[in-house]
């Protein structure tokens, strides 16, 4: 094996290209013509252009890809995560090219990426499933009473699945239809085929998955457990190891089913085996017959490259360790920095400015005296983040002695980082990092549920309490403070932060002074002088120094602002403009679209009354389909989209009026 071709993109094809190399291996990276510019163009030892803007035009291209490594001579294919690495057609078509599949056995892959075959192999292999139904019949009139034999609530699942796609929890029979559809839908779009299950659903179970390992001399091992419990819409954004409810009995309990499961398949490389946790009883979810998002927490916990030792298994080679010779040390936590607001909408935009704290990437250290920080992204200042892919920018994993250091250090590292020019969820994931459950060990996977609200309301405090030094940073930006205050009266300035607009008075005082007139309020900071380096102004107030960076938004006279204490803003100044009026009138007089993606479907039609949760238009971005509603009682006066049109962000959906209650 002398040359890869990574079938990926962002950080993932990053990670692999940084072990090939260190392998002495060549890299191939392919590019859709938004990643043209991508980091992991840069660093692959060579590259070629797939075409296409989206995943279907692209990435998902099977003839394109294989073209690819005809024309670079790359002898190896590693699919990474997502896009084709679980399609069985796309490694059969890698290994009739003559080229090595650095992955599962196609067979393999058919077995167990079928959700209902998968359940059906664990049974005869002794590994605990949830009742359900998984049959060919589809028809609604079945499901329907399928779902009232198993019991509400149910889980609708796609069969072809994954990455919590093609999922509802349905908790009362009357959301059954709309659910199966609106899964049956997204799985079509996702994974080509809108074949579901239903499944009993636990109400409140923890999501604990084991990695094996399996070569082509029969061994296979697993290499401990991560617990994936901190989920919005059904898809992780924390991950630990070990699992804070999982002892050694249990450990190897849930590791020899997992193995058995895998070896009941045939199974080689790596993989994923998920189970549902409650009290003392799991139950087999699914296997991911691939690389997981968040393998380097395992990594971290082994010391073992799992790369390295996917590359080794398809080279041939017997796996290194032995079961007995497996040893876990410390704890790990990964976060997922995703580009999204705080309510779990997905935003593209750009990059306006990055800033990180020192780590390793790619690659685990050996355990120090202290915490170890690894970023795994491929992130850049000026990039653009499309609606095309998913929303991941990428992942911050801490080792240490223990889960308490863990923590506390991710929690610090996150507020060290600065993605400026789009929302992210940076800032909750640090909170839900300190929120005492997660502390204590003990957030199930409904723990979103009831501690996103408060979340968000601390958010939103933290970020009133940083209001006016957030502010005094978008003033110096490019302009010392003498120039911007030059004359002697007091500067009135006008912002909007959260839809409400606040009056401020600046002034220049003695010395390095600037003095804020905030309501019947004066605040006085002390700036270091000088015009913002990097974004950066360093202010100082009671003897405590703050440093603030901040950038421009797309809006004109818009600014993302975030603080050295984490608190993260964004702030128009609307000083030169109308006072904003009685402007609830508006409210209900359009739907927009909230970020760029594609039209899936308009429920709505001219004339039509609409509740206020009745679904408008759905939206599919950055692969999840997303439901819009007016928020008020409303008519629909004009119908301005259409499925299968793009739109951006802002763009008009519908034209509203107030529904008469006549």
């Amino acid at each position: 094996m002398k040359k890869i071709l990574i079938a990926n993109r962002g950080e993932i094809a990053r990670r692999i290209i940084h072990t090939a190399h260190a392998m002495g291996i060549e890299t191939v990276a392919v590019y859709s013509d938004p990643d043209r510019e991508a980091l992991h163009v840069r660093e692959a030892t060579t590259s070629f252009a797939l075409g296409g803007t989206t995943s279907a035009e692209s990435y998902l291209r099977i003839e394109r890809l294989l073209a690819a490594a005809r024309a670079t001579g790359a002898d190896a294919v590693h699919p990474g995560y997502g896009f084709l690495s679980e399609n069985a057609e796309f490694a059969q078509a890698v290994q009739q090219a003559g080229l090595a599949w650095i992955g599962p056995p196609p067979d393999a892959i058919r077995a167990l990426g079928d959700k209902a075959g998968a359940k059906a192999l664990a049974r005869q292999a002794g590994v605990p499933c949830l009742s359900g139904y998984d049959g060919e019949d589809q028809s609604e009139e079945l499901l329907v009473r399928q779902a009232q034999q198993i019991g509400y609530p149910v889980m609708v699942k796609a069969v072809a699945g994954g990455g919590g796609r093609g999922m509802r929890l349905v908790s009362q029979p009357g959301q059954l239809i709309e659910a199966v559809r609106s899964a049956k839908s997204e799985a079509l779009a996702a994974f080509g085929s809108d074949r579901v299950l239903l499944e009993r659903a636990l109400t409140a179970p923890r999501h604990v998955e084991v990695q094996v390992f399996a070569d082509q001399h029969g061994h296979c091992i697993h290499l401990g457990e991560r617990d994936c419990s901190v989920q919005r819409r059904n898809q992780k954004i924390i991950e630990e190891a070990p699992s804070p409810a999982v002892d050694a009995a249990m450990r190897a309990r849930m590791g020899q089913c997992a193995v058995q499961l895998a070896q009941a398949a045939g199974y080689q490389g790596a993989g994923t085996v998920e189970f549902l946790v409650e009290g003392g009883e799991f139950f087999l979810m699914e296997m991911n017959t691939r690389l997981q998002v968040e393998h380097p927490v395992t990594e971290a916990l082994t010391g073992l490259d799992l790369v390295e030792w996917q590359i080794r298994v398809a080279r041939g080679e017997p796996l290194p360790l032995a079961q007995g010779e497996v040893r876990l040390h410390g704890h790990a936590i990964e976060v997922r920095l995703c580009a999204e607001d705080e309510n779990f909408v997905p935003c593209a935009g750009s990059v306006a400015l990055f800033a990180a704290p020192a780590a390793s990437q790619f690659c685990t250290r050996p355990l120090g005296a202290g915490p170890v920080l690894r970023f795994d992204h491929a992130l850049q200042a000026g990039m653009a983040v499309t609606p095309y892919y998913d929303s991941m920018l990428g992942k911050l994993i801490v080792h240490a002695a223990d889960r308490a250091s863990a923590i506390d250090a991710l929690a610090r590292a996150l507020r060290e980082v600065y993605v400026l020019g789009l929302p992210t969820n940076r800032a909750f994931l640090a909170a839900c990092l300190e929120h005492p459950v997660f502390r204590a060990g003990a957030a199930l996977v409904p723990f979103l549920q009831t501690a996103a609200d408060p979340i968000r309301e601390g958010l939103a405090e933290a970020e009133g309490a940083a209001l006016v030094p957030a502010v005094l940073a978008t003033q110096l930006q490019g302009l010392d403070a003498r120039a911007l205050l030059a004359c002697p009266l007091e500067r009135p300035l006008r912002v909007r932060h959260r839809g409400a607009e606040r009056l401020l008075g600046l002034a220049l005082g003695a010395g390095q002074q600037l003095c804020v007139r905030d309501g019947d309020g004066l605040q006085d900071w002390a700036w270091s002088g000088g015009a913002a380096s990097q974004g950066v102004v360093r202010l100082r107030q009671d003897g405590a120094e703050l440093s603030v960076r901040a950038a421009p938004g797309e809006v004109a006279d818009q600014w993302h602002v975030q603080t050295g204490s984490g608190a993260e803003l964004w702030l128009e100044d609307t000083s030169i403009r109308p006072a904003q009026g009685r402007g609830a009138a508006q409210a209900a007089t359009e739907l927009r679209a909230p970020f760029n993606g594609r039209v899936i479907r308009v429920a709505a039609e001219a004339g039509q009354v609409l509740a206020a949760d009745d679904t408008a238009v759905v939206i599919d971005s950055m692969k999840l389909e997303h439901s819009l509603s007016t928020g008020a009682r409303v008519r629909v006066e004009e119908v301005l989209a259409e499925p299968g049109q793009q739109v951006a962000r802002g763009q008009l959906l519908l034209r509203l009026a107030p529904a008469s209650d006549g």
